[in-house]
């Protein structure tokens, strides 16, 4: 078995594909700084170290005391509609950490780099979004995660480095932070329902994703070192089915038992369709058959109800405040 580094391992998704590598047997190293993470989520057969991956000594150290064979990059600040008005917080948390970690990984002769990239990369207009596709970012967030992506063909052009970038897009499910303010449309729905509080919508509603749950994602990424036929390639992974914000909270308030009032806010610039085409994943990948969103949204809503309701946390350190959405000043 594999000795893995997993950065953001204290996170949603990262959690959750640390607990599936240490099912395969193999040890696992989490860095996570707990900015979104927290310390519960951290699977307790797991070597935790709380830290940056800013911190290049930091990395320099667990890279050479644990010798890593692979390693997963899921630690990033993931707000799209926010990071244009935080770039230099997006580029130096989500480019130069990655170019930190891609250096060692080079340097320490990694078998595989696995990125949690976005189909954010792609931007608007595209549809279905396909890796064939060049991707258009239209946002700090996407912008530093293509760089990245670029970065890992670059570095294994040069010097061998294997890489896989999966694209995910709108997972969702237990662990997820429901006090962001900025991101992840179902947490911020059921925790505006457990606390009582108006349902806030952007625009009219209609806006349409297809919501991915956890489980149909990190198993998929944390197997994929021991897929060669996956090695240099990037991939779309989520859920096929879309739906509108308006039919989600329907669903969410069924499941939740709940008749929320509804605010609605000033249309913000955001990407009114994605949806996005796995046919690459499926041909290199044995996918299970996918979570139905009804039965992910009950899954969720027993969770959050055993946790309860989250403190709402605000970005305290905004760089640009031209344009923001009134709701976010």
């Amino acid at each position: 078995m594999a000795t893995v580094l997993v950065t953001g391992g204290a996170g949603f998704i990262g959690s959750h594909l640390v607990d599936r590598l240490l099912e395969n047997g193999h040890t696992v190293v989490v860095i996570d700084d707990l900015s979104g993470g927290c310390r519960e989520n951290i699977n307790p057969d797991a070597i935790f170290v709380e830290g940056s991956i800013l911190d290049y000594d930091l990395l320099k150290q667990l890279f050479e005391t644990y010798n890593f064979d692979y390693v997963f990059h899921l630690a990033a600040y993931a707000a799209e509609g926010l990071s244009h008005f935080i770039k230099r917080f997006v580029y130096s948390n989500n480019l130069l950490g990655s170019v930190n970690l891609i250096n060692l990984a080079v340097m320490h002769d990694i078998k595989c780099f696995v990125f949690s990239s976005s189909i954010a990369v792609y931007g608007a207009g595209q549809l279905p979004m396909s890796e064939d596709m060049t991707p258009h970012p239209e946002d700090s967030y996407a912008i530093s995660k293509y760089a990245v992506e670029l970065e890992l063909d670059a570095s294994h052009r040069m010097f061998g480095l294997n890489h896989i970038i999966f694209r995910p897009h709108n997972v969702y499910g237990e662990r997820q932070n429901t006090g962001d303010a900025y991101r992840n449309v179902i947490g911020i729905f059921m925790n505006q329902i457990l606390q009582n509080r108006p349902v806030t919508i952007f625009g009219d509603g209609n806006q349409t994703r297809a919501f991915s749950h956890v489980s149909d994602v990190a198993p998929i990424m944390a197997d994929a070192i021991d897929n060669m036929r996956a090695y240099n390639q990037a991939f779309n992974i989520g859920a096929d089915n879309h739906c509108s914000i308006k039919d989600l909270l329907k669903i969410i308030a069924s499941e939740m038992e709940a008749n929320p009032e509804i605010t609605i806010l000033e249309e913000r610039c955001e990407v009114k369709d994605a949806v996005s085409d796995h046919g690459k994943l499926r041909s290199c990948f044995d996918l299970p058959a996918p979570l139905p969103l009804e039965e992910g949204i009950r899954r969720m809503a027993y969770w959050i109800k055993s946790v309860g309701p989250r403190q709402t946390v605000k970005f305290k350190e905004l760089e640009i405040s031209r344009n923001l959405p009134s709701a976010w000043a």
